[in-house]
């Protein structure tokens, strides 16, 4: 994923600061936020997925949202783009 391959770059980029001429903090909580942002890529793919396989099997936008705990429509509008893109690889 992009995001990841960009993470990757801030981790290269903070292993190549000299510390003698970079007056940095430690890069332990960037890493971190970078160790979050994976999980976070990680459960959206999840997600996708789920509902994906959801609608696959029939059940409805008005059920998926309802467990989303928004309208069919925005449910709709955000997640039918992603299952279409996730379907043509």
């Amino acid at each position: 994923m992009a995001k990841t391959r960009h993470r990757n770059s801030v981790d290269e980029w903070l292993d190549s600061l000299d510390p003698k001429s970079t007056p940095a903090r430690d890069g332990k909580n960037l890493r971190a936020i970078g160790r979050a942002l994976d999980h976070v890529e990680e459960s959206q793919s999840e997600l996708v997925r789920a509902i994906a396989d959801a609608r696959a099997e029939g059940d409805s936008w008005a059920a998926i949202a309802a467990v989303l705990g928004t309208s069919k429509q925005a449910a709709h509008r955000k997640f039918a783009p992603m299952i279409n893109e996730r379907s043509r690889r």
